[in-house]
């Protein structure tokens, strides 16, 4: 007998001594005949097409251990970095049911249509016949993309989907679809008309289309109504972003002159510049125009810039009295080691990769800076993603 004692990164149960188990969950028991003993927090999946669909590893633990996880998770890999945290907030979980934006995939093969998530580890595609992570409004539009692309694809022909759910409705965007001739336009339009869509975009080798716009797709950030680019980012549920937002204003209490690198769409630059000076800095042209557009009036300024190849230096640094930045699942290790060497008081991070921010960590923390506080956040509700909000202070 070998109690399960933890979970892995990438969620398999791990016993005391070392063996990783699928579905394991701390309070589990691996009995000497290989048979798994369920413990308290080992709990039945919600959704049929567990554990064969990707979206989702985790449906088998309880909410406790899934919000432990979450924590260890981030704090395991701060460690085989060397790095320890200050104060660590309760972990924030975005409910189920609550993901406004999500990606799938769809193939016609001998007539049939197939659209989902892939199965894990997979390209093999699940043909999802319900779902707990979609918000309901975007789930009710599977079943008639499932015509639609029936109808749109040649046998042996995959498109991807990517749904959105903004303010002013669904914001739909399909990939390998065709929309040169008449007749391809006119069955897309009349199924944006048929389902009120706000939008229909297409994305083929010419880059990406609109092919029809009932009304302008919106976003609310920092009370400002924030027009959304086809295939912008955003984050993955409304409850989550909250939660981020919440911690960075937190984080950055009191600052005066704010940069916010990676800035995007302005999730965080839009809150912050409710009661500071506030630089967005991103490489992504059209959400730049986005947010300039939308911060007409405020303590804003953008600068489109790739932070990659160019990152701000720290004579321009040094301007600013806390520095947020959230870039992506790669991390920012050029601005980061800029940002060591800089005297920013305060460096807030925003991060979707424990281990990319970990290495960032510890190039802040050799640089001089402490971590002070750190704030947890699951938005991809029973998934291995994990998010976070960090404060370093010198």
């Amino acid at each position: 007998m070998s109690p399960v004692i933890r979970i892995g990164a990438r969620g398999d149960g791990v016993t005391a001594d070392g063996r990783f188990v699928p579905f394991g969950v701390p309070g589990d028991t691996l009995a000497d005949d290989g048979t798994l003993v369920h413990g308290p927090d080992h709990q039945d999946p919600p959704c049929r097409h567990f554990p064969e669909c990707g979206g989702c590893q985790l449906q088998h633990v309880a909410d406790p251990a899934y919000a432990d996880w979450a924590v260890a998770r981030i704090v395991h890999a701060l460690g085989g970095a060397g790095v320890t945290p200050g104060e660590v907030m309760p972990v924030h979980l975005s409910p189920p049911r609550s993901r406004r934006r999500a990606s799938l995939r769809g193939v016609k093969r001998g007539g049939q249509l197939v659209l989902g998530f892939n199965a894990e580890a997979s390209h093999r595609i699940v043909d999802i016949r319900e779902c707990h992570v979609l918000l309901p409004g975007l789930f009710a539009l599977v079943a008639p993309l499932r015509g639609l692309l029936s109808s749109a694809l040649k046998d042996g022909q995959g498109a991807g989907v990517t749904l959105t759910m903004t303010t002013t409705g669904i914001d739909l965007l399909l990939s390998n679809v065709a929309a040169t001739k008449l007749g391809d336009i006119e069955r897309l339009t009349a199924f944006a008309d048929a389902h009120d869509l706000a939008r229909l975009s297409v994305e083929n080798e010419g880059g990406v289309e609109t092919i029809a716009e009932r009304r302008a797709p919106l976003v609310r950030l920092g009370g400002v109504d924030v027009a959304l680019p086809p295939a912008a980012f955003l984050q993955a549920t409304e409850d989550g972003e909250a939660a981020l937002v919440a911690a960075v204003l937190s984080a950055t209490r009191g600052a005066g002159k704010v940069a916010d690198l990676f800035a995007g769409l302005g999730t965080f630059a839009l809150p912050l510049s409710n009661a500071a000076r506030v630089l967005a800095a991103d490489a992504a042209g059209p959400a730049m125009v986005a947010l300039k557009a939308a911060a007409i009036g405020r303590l804003l300024l953008t600068e489109h810039r790739d932070l990659f190849r160019n990152p701000l230096t720290v004579f321009e640094l040094d301007r600013f009295d806390t520095v947020v930045f959230d870039p992506p699942r790669a991390g920012a290790a050029a601005q980061v080691a800029l940002l060591a060497q800089s005297k920013v008081p305060c460096i807030v991070a925003v991060s979707c990769n424990p281990s990319t921010f970990a290495r960032d960590a510890a190039l802040l923390t050799g640089g001089g800076y402490r971590l002070e506080q750190l704030w947890p956040v699951g938005q991809f509700r029973w998934s291995t993603h994990v998010e976070l909000v960090a404060r370093f202070v010198r």
